[in-house]
């Protein structure tokens, strides 16, 4: 219905356009409109183009996804040149053609960031993530998923200066070993969610650090850290007691042995049902998987 009355507007009638711009229109009534119906809404006329751009500038929240399947590199530059007082920001389609170059002015400019999703934009380099630490103090949740360009340097100096952060997704970010992990956790010891998923290199070094250092840790997930052995499983029982949810699917060598203490404190575990570890682990020994199904 606002949708309506706004594209119906016309110069004889009172108009929407005569509410205050500031104190009305930005922060009350555009809020509620989806990004993308916002942007054809520019092309009404120049005073909405004008109402707009205002709008754009105050945005507190940029998410690509709700533009629509593909946000197009010069649309993303124009959008967010203006906005000093961004507090979040998703990229999630922008994977294609996202680069230092486009993504670096905006963290620049924006110091309010505290949750910001960068998963899969696999054309950034290093400097966006100690861009993203030096302009970003009060950052609290990171999405890193699938960015193996993140080295440990660059993860040691999120760490020197975002101590706030609660959240890191560190998925499938090959490069980091259990040393990098230890000063994350070590500098940020509000960690309350942390995921080291599909990654060879991190180990129960990494994991009993992560629990010493975090006591306040609900979230871990270690899916296919193929390294990790039950002793660190121990740790994590008896440093995390806020713990509400441990990952270890096709970490081989995490039994129920260490995996009890946790169920009985009734954290939720994702880890392969026996049948079908007792495969993985014959087709480890043997070097190939009896056809079985497994769904009988």
């Amino acid at each position: 219905a606002l949708w309506c009355l706004m594209m119906s507007v016309t110069p004889t009638r009172g108009c929407l356009l005569d509410l205050p711009w500031e104190d009305i229109l930005v922060p009350h009534i555009l809020c509620h409109l989806p990004l993308q119906q916002l942007l054809s809404l520019q092309r009404v006329s120049k005073s909405f183009q004008s109402l707009i751009q205002l709008y754009l500038a105050n945005m507190r929240c940029f998410d690509s996804s709700q533009i629509g399947p593909a946000i197009p590199r010069a649309a993303f530059v124009n959008l967010l040149k203006d906005n000093e007082v961004l507090q979040q920001l998703a990229l999630q389609n922008c994977s294609d053609w996202l680069t230092d170059r486009e993504l670096l002015p905006v963290i620049g400019q924006n110091h309010h960031l505290h949750h910001i999703q960068l998963k899969g934009c696999a054309q950034l380099s290093r400097h966006a993530l100690v861009a993203i630490s030096l302009s970003c103090p009060n950052l609290r949740q990171l999405s890193l998923a699938h960015c193996e360009w993140v080295d440990s340097l660059s993860l040691r100096s999120l760490a020197d200066h975002c101590k706030a952060l609660e959240a890191v997704d560190l998925t499938a970010c090959r490069q980091l070993k259990d040393e990098a992990i230890c000063y994350l956790v070590q500098k940020c010891s509000r960690l309350k969610s942390l995921s080291l998923a599909v990654n060879a290199n991190v180990g129960d070094v990494a994991v009993e650090e992560t629990a010493k250092c975090c006591p306040e840790l609900e979230h871990l997930d270690l899916t296919g850290c193929l390294r990790v052995k039950n002793d660190s499983i121990r740790v994590l029982a008896e440093y995390c007691p806020k713990l509400r949810s441990l990952k270890v699917k096709h970490c081989h060598n995490v039994a129920e042995s260490s995996l009890s203490i946790l169920r009985s404190r009734g954290v939720e575990l994702d880890v392969e049902p026996p049948l079908q570890r007792a495969l993985v682990l014959l087709q480890d020994v043997v070097g190939f998987a009896p056809f079985i199904n497994l769904q009988i």
